[in-house]
């Protein structure tokens, strides 16, 4: 198998991320292909785009972004948290407790073991949330009940206040989230309970 490589080269640093790049080009990035046309990434391209990736999370836009979703609450992410409540209020602990139980919204007892005696089945999928508020702030819970995917991209835990970004969503529920903004503040006021 014969190999050709090829570098492109969109900017001389990584300012050229602010830029949107010219169509079919990759930042700095080196491509090999073979003869029938497969792409292979060589060693040398996937460590500058880690290099790069390793710079943007340190960026001041991954520090603080604003979230604007058509229909949706506006809301900070600071860190790994949400530090304001989406609904400028706190929420209701035992309603959150509810939603907490309730199969068609929080279902947090499908992967989670909870305090909720009353109820047989916990899952053991996801940690353990009976001394939650003990290891997490508000407002980290709070980002993980919006979406925990902002956190660990690979998490099996859905992203409770997000309509963006899923595929084969049933008709009737395109568009919606999960929960709405009282409904997370009210899980949260119930999760930061769990001492």
């Amino acid at each position: 198998m014969i190999l050709l490589s090829r570098k492109v080269d969109v900017g001389s640093t990584l300012a050229g991320f602010s830029r949107r790049p010219k169509s079919g080009m990759l930042t700095q990035a080196r491509y090999s292909y073979c003869v029938e046309g497969e792409k292979f990434m060589n060693h040398s391209t996937l460590s500058r785009l880690f290099a790069c990736g390793l710079l943007l999370i340190g960026s001041p836009s991954q520090a603080l972004a604003v979230e604007t979703v058509k229909g949706m609450i506006d809301y900070e992410v600071v860190g790994i948290g949400i530090p304001t409540s989406l609904t400028g209020k706190p929420g209701d602990q035992d309603k959150g407790r509810d939603l907490a139980i309730k199969r068609k919204k929080g279902n947090c007892l499908a992967c989670h073991r909870m305090p909720i005696p009353e109820e047989d089945d916990h899952g053991a999928i996801g940690p353990d949330l009976t001394h939650v508020a003990s290891r997490l702030t508000d407002a980290q819970l709070r980002l993980r009940v919006v979406d925990s995917k902002r956190i660990n991209p690979s998490t099996m835990m859905p992203a409770f206040y997000r309509i963006d970004g899923f595929h084969r969503v049933a008709r009737k529920f395109q568009g919606k989230p999960i929960l709405t903004a009282g409904e997370v503040e009210d899980v949260v006021a119930y999760l930061v309970t769990l001492k």
